[in-house]
């Protein structure tokens, strides 16, 4: 009897020491030498499928063992969800350190001055930090729309300041709209003022059709001039791209080129059959184009045309506009060269 005792007493302590070790070397041998970066998702759920996709990344070698460490450090429900960098030569410590830190990788990501609502929703979901639906419904929701503007719009369109953003995987739509709104707010209030009968929304809308009317900063001054002269004489503002707007809105999708009876068809956004400025933005306007709204440039100017080079020929009468239709539009030579919206397509 007492010869078992000592033998279940040995076997328990040597398996004891063999778990301790194991123990031991789980927790000061990381799993490889590589220190190689390697992004890892935290998912939604329960714990143990984080550690059975870190013990399938090869970021540690024993699923339990990590689960006993989170335990006893008290991390388990400290984990948060999310996009972290990890190190193959990391110790289990260090990974569920990073893990309970809550930090982040961050995805930069540029939205360029003229984009609208649709192609920042397409921009960003190619890069899977969003669902582009869920983007769009929260962008043309009212109640989120008041909540952010104070007001009630449309949609964010104009609203989306044209930035360099940094933001994580799972800052979802609504933070993400937020910040480009918050941005906004922020350049707005930074414009140096003048000024002027129109209002923030209809502002934000004139700016918006200069940014999509020209590639050439210098230019955008002059035809702020153009469109707020054609306001005060109670002109047609006649702005192309608002067609493609109007379209795009009334039927859900866009049109490559204009068609005579796309200049007749009647939308919220055809400033060709509207009296005044469109019900809203067309384009997300960055600071120049917001700026020269406040300070448009002094002229006499009400028609302006492409030269085919990427600027624009302005008139004062429309004799004048008529003869520059004809020299830059109509002459099959002086349309070899490109417009500004050429020079921006993807080659």
């Amino acid at each position: 009897m007492k010869k078992i005792i000592v033998s279940l007493f040995l076997i328990f302590t040597m398996a004891s020491a063999y778990v301790a070790y194991e123990a031991y070397c789980f927790l000061q041998i990381p799993p490889s030498q590589d220190d190689s970066s390697v992004y890892f998702e935290v998912k939604p759920g329960p714990f143990y499928k984080i550690t059975s996709a870190l013990k399938k990344e090869g970021l540690i070698t024993n699923s339990k063992y990590f689960t006993a460490l989170a335990k006893y450090e008290s991390a388990i429900k400290k984990v948060k969800t999310g996009e972290y960098e990890l190190r193959r030569n990391m110790k289990p410590s260090e990974v569920l350190n990073i893990l309970v830190s809550g930090i982040m990788v961050q995805h930069s990501f540029t939205i360029q001055e003229g984009l609208n609502i649709y192609e920042i929703a397409e921009l960003l979901a190619s890069k899977n930090l969003i669902d582009e639906n869920e983007f769009l419904r929260l962008a043309k929701s009212p109640s989120f729309i008041q909540s952010l503007l104070g007001q009630s719009l449309p949609s964010l369109e104009g609203y989306l300041f044209p930035d360099t953003y940094r933001i994580t995987k799972y800052q979802g739509e609504r933070n993400i709209l937020k910040i480009m709104v918050e941005r906004f707010h922020e350049v707005f209030a930074s414009l140096e003022r003048a000024p002027t009968n129109l209002s923030r929304h209809e502002i934000v809308t004139l700016a918006s059709i200069i940014e999509k009317e020209t590639g050439a900063p210098h230019e955008r001054p002059l035809i702020s001039s153009v469109f707020q002269n054609r306001l005060r004489k109670k002109m047609r503002i006649q702005s192309d791209p608002t067609i493609l707007y109007g379209i795009k809105e009334k039927y859900g999708y866009w049109k490559k080129n204009i068609q005579k009876k796309d200049i007749l068809e009647k939308t919220a956004y055809n400033t060709y059959k509207i009296p005044a400025l469109p019900k809203g933005p067309i384009s997300n306007p960055g600071r120049e184009s917001l700026q020269s709204v406040f300070k448009p440039e002094k002229s006499e100017y009400l028609y302006f045309v492409s030269k085919n080079d990427g600027t624009h020929y302005f008139s004062k009468t429309y004799k004048e506009h008529q003869r520059a239709v004809r020299d830059f539009q109509l002459n099959y030579k002086a349309r070899q060269g490109k417009s500004w919206r050429d020079l921006n397509k993807k080659k």
